[in-house]
């Protein structure tokens, strides 16, 4: 019986089960590092629309209208399992990690108008190094020279990319954007010592409530109508927004932090492309030398952690 029904599968569905069943069988560390590359994918596809709609209203609005979407397009879930299906364990720490990311994102939001998409991820490279030290400090998790030294190489490829901007009329802006990395790393450590006691859906979940519980004072103080197309503008915000947390935090979930942050610094080839097809941004000669230093460490750090793995 069972033999009949493998056979009478689609192309399609045999293909499909034999990517799953390889899935599976992937090491901890790699699947850590594709569940990052698809959220660095879809943020920045994420980041893509809420710049256009950051332009046509202030952008504290538009975190706590980003945010809720998320909400809204989680809800469907939350009420046919039932809201007690989604009570985290530590309530607290939800918020407290609530918390942190709102602030990181006012920083985060207000900068995101003003700066070229390309310089606004690599700016946010800088990232992964709080990770990596906080990963250290806070979870004792190994740190290998070889992973510093990818950190580190990716690091010189962002000041590769960011020297000409910080000597230009932006600069004030890159610097706000920059002071949001400490805090979106102290945010992303919380959320890898949660998912030792939540479900990766719960975290999404309540971070998405949280972040708007904590942006709708100034969203209302700044407040002005919203147009239909922003709404669906939104909408497909939210959308991404799940998918995106969802990926990062079970990239969290399955490996150590800091051996997935090298992966993040493709996020600059996504930007850069998507900064030229929508925005007429032309990536400028250091950001093509800085992506070149960027990918580089990063391949050599994927093959490292996969050979490593395997011995």
């Amino acid at each position: 019986m069972n033999h009949r029904t493998g056979r009478s599968r689609s192309p399609l569905q045999r293909r499909l089960a034999l990517l799953r069943h390889r899935a599976q069988r992937l090491d901890p560390t790699v699947k850590g590092l594709l569940w990052v590359t698809l959220a660095g994918l879809i943020f920045v596809q994420l980041n893509t629309i809420i710049r256009l709609l950051s332009l046509q209203m202030h952008p504290l609005q538009a975190q706590f209208l980003r945010y809720i979407s998320s909400v809204i397009v989680m809800a469907p879930w939350v009420m046919g399992a039932g809201l007690a299906a989604y009570m985290p364990k530590r309530m607290g720490g939800q918020f407290v990690r609530g918390g942190l990311h709102s602030v990181g994102l006012m920083l985060w939001f207000t900068a995101l108008p003003q700066i070229p998409m390309a310089d606004t991820t690599a700016i946010g490279f800088t990232g992964p190094i709080f990770i990596m030290l906080g990963a250290y400090l806070f979870f004792r998790e190994q740190m290998r020279w070889d992973r510093w030294l990818a950190a580190l190489l990716g690091f010189v490829g962002v000041l590769i990319v960011l020297g000409p901007s910080l000597t230009g009329g932006s600069s004030v802006y890159s610097l706000v954007m920059l002071a949001s990395s400490p805090i979106f790393a102290a945010s992303f450590l919380l959320t890898k010592a949660l998912t030792r006691t939540e479900r990766v859906e719960v975290i999404v979940l309540w971070q998405a409530i949280s972040v708007s519980l904590f942006s709708l004072p100034l969203a209302i103080w700044f407040w002005a109508p919203v147009l239909p197309g922003q709404w669906l503008g939104f909408l497909a915000a939210g959308v991404l927004g799940v998918a995106a947390h969802y990926s990062v935090t079970r990239g969290f979930a399955v490996a150590d932090i800091s051996s997935t942050q090298s992966v993040k610094f493709l996020d600059l080839v996504w930007a850069a492309a998507m900064g030229w097809l929508v925005f007429g941004e032309t990536p400028s000669q250091t950001t093509l030398i800085g992506g070149l230093v960027i990918c580089g460490a990063t391949i050599w750090i994927a093959r490292r952690e996969a050979r490593g793995r395997q011995r």
